[in-house]
């Protein structure tokens, strides 16, 4: 039997080698490049963590910063490697919540799922 943490690091190589996340790191690599690009998603990102530290404190956000924070999503969206990388954001996220979920079905034999609990 191979170690566990033998087959983890294989799959970490075959993640970094599909065509996902080499295509996530290519759009990376673009906006880094690109001023402009790069200086709105940093942008829209701190705006996002704000809003994420606010509401994990159990503070109420603002309709004027829900609102704020929909123009920089309409803003970034209207970006086309923004967008793109986004899209790859949430294609690669798919994939590591899939693997996520056939690596932990030994416990949901113990424990069951709490999905469909």
């Amino acid at each position: 039997m191979s170690n566990i943490y033998d087959t983890a690091h294989e799959l970490k190589r075959t993640l970094a080698e599909s065509e996902e996340f080499k295509g996530l790191k290519s759009l990376h690599e673009q906006i880094e490049a690109d001023d402009i690009a790069k200086k709105m998603l940093t942008n829209f990102r701190n705006l996002q963590l704000e809003l994420q530290q606010k509401q994990m404190q159990g503070i109420q956000i603002t309709e004027e910063e829900a609102q704020q924070a929909q123009q920089q999503f309409e803003l970034v969206q209207q970006h086309e490697l923004i967008s793109k990388l986004m899209e790859a954001e949430q294609r690669l996220s798919v994939i590591i919540g899939d693997i996520n979920k056939i690596i932990t079905e030994p416990l949901e034999e113990i424990y069951g799922n709490p999905d469909q609990q």
